[in-house]
């Protein structure tokens, strides 16, 4: 017999670690080659694990909301040895060896992004992954762990235990809250030190907990926010010759393709051959260096049932012709809806599209998808009167126009960069020919 470590996959240029949210699979199942074992969850995708070999499962090393470092070993799969190979197993480790070398995977994903919670205290305690996720989330210090009673093995604190002390420190807040300072007393505490009042709640006030995924995304604009220094340029697009033509040719697009036109593909295209015009647009920031990236793989923002919003990508978007643009659109959109996608789909983006116009909004200043340096917004689609200028003069007719804005990282990209980008891209839209083939 051999022993297959099953290890938490790489799922994005920015993803370092996951939480377990269900086993599909329990200790002694028969388990097939392909057969998802795990599903697992990010700030970007939910997704499944699949097995890379045929066997047993024979040891599950983390439990149920958990969360794993990328690369990390999560399970043990038993294999069949073949007879007369010359493949080579490595030996594999003590369950508690493996356990405390998983464990020290995630301490260092975790110290990656300055977590304050240590893995021990100075009194030598043992704080797991998840306890400290907990504990940075909710705030909670080192002298606050070390008062909490743990009921695991050798009094270690478990999640329950954190959870337990978190809600009753919420209810004491809220008795102490109740109790009003002296004026004089409020004046003394400097402005530094004031923190935002909580948020009164009465009997009539329904209170919602926010969703695993809405808390992940919340974190990750906000760590945007704080990391570029963003800029917004906008300009107004007269996009009516590309309206008429799509009205012209759809019917027979679907006829011969099986797929629905819609304007994002051909926006799409547009903004791909406007990165090869600009490609220092399609870079990341690694501290005092610039990464430029070979490959224009664009993400495409799309809205979830649940109003939260997933980015998959367009990878090598500039090599596609329309039609091969419009079946990748259509296909990421449709899996995104069903939440089909895979990890591959949504890592590896290089430039994000948004469209804010589907909602109606004329224009948005969105937040740039990190380590990407920029985001294009699509605005809604409008009937407006415009100045039409011909060789015999100007004249007042209705256009169809849209607006786009652009935000960017002002750290690498001057207004200059983000500002030529659009009007490029203006360029190429407005020069759309009318009879032009599909």
């Amino acid at each position: 017999m051999a022993r297959f470590e099953l290890k938490l996959p790489k799922m994005g240029e920015s993803v370092a670690e996951a939480t377990i949210t269900s086993w599909l699979k329990e200790v002694g199942d028969t388990i097939e080659l392909d057969e998802a074992i795990v599903e697992i969850a990010t700030d970007k995708v939910d997704s499944e694990v699949p097995s890379e070999v045929e066997g047993t499962l024979v040891e599950i090393l983390f439990s149920k909301d958990e969360v794993v470092a990328v690369g990390a070993t999560i399970a043990i799969i038993e294999t069949e040895a073949v007879e007369g190979s010359e493949v080579e197993v490595e030996p594999v480790p003590k369950v508690e060896d493996k356990i405390v070398a998983a464990a020290s995977e995630i301490e260092k994903a975790i110290e990656s992004v300055a977590v304050p919670i240590s893995k021990t205290s100075e009194s030598g305690k043992f704080y797991s992954p998840l306890v400290r996720n907990i504990a940075k989330t909710e705030g909670v210090s080192m002298d606050e762990l070390e008062t909490i009673k743990g009921s695991g093995k050798d009094g270690r604190v478990a999640k329950n235990d954190i959870l337990a002390y978190i809600e009753n420190r919420a209810t004491a807040s809220k008795h102490i809250s109740k109790v009003q300072p002296a004026e004089n007393e409020i004046a003394s505490v400097p402005k530094h030190a004031q923190k935002a009042a909580p948020v009164s709640v009465n009997g009539e006030d329904e209170v919602i907990e926010m969703t695993r995924m809405g808390k992940l995304i919340s974190k990750h604009m906000v760590d945007s926010v704080q990391t570029a220094a963003h800029v917004q340029s906008f300009i107004e697009i007269d996009v009516t010759n590309i309206v008429k033509w799509r009205e012209k040719v759809k019917d027979a697009f679907f006829k011969r393709e099986g797929e629905k036109l819609t304007f994002t593909p051909i926006f799409m295209q547009a903004v791909a051959s406007t990165i090869k015009k600009y490609p220092l647009i399609n870079i990341a920031v690694d501290g005092d260096f610039i990464v430029k990236k070979k490959n224009i793989n664009l993400g495409m923002a799309a809205a979830l049932a649940d109003g939260n919003l997933i980015v998959p990508v367009i990878k090598n978007a500039d090599q596609l012709n329309l039609v091969g643009m419009t079946k990748s659109v259509n296909d990421l959109a449709n899996r995104a809806r069903n939440n089909a996608l895979k990890p591959d789909d949504i890592q590896d983006g290089t430039y994000t599209v948004t469209n804010v116009g589907g909602f109606g909004s004329v224009m948005g200043t969105p937040i740039i998808n990190q380590p990407q340096v920029a985001i294009l917004a699509l605005g809604a689609i409008r009937k407006v009167p415009a100045v039409i200028e011909t060789s015999e003069g100007d004249f007042i007719g209705i256009r169809q126009k849209m607006f786009v804005s652009h935000s960017y990282d002002h750290r690498v990209v001057n207004g200059a960069l983000g500002g030529m980008f659009i009007k490029t891209l203006k360029e190429i839209l407005e020069a759309w020919d009318l009879n032009q083939e599909f």
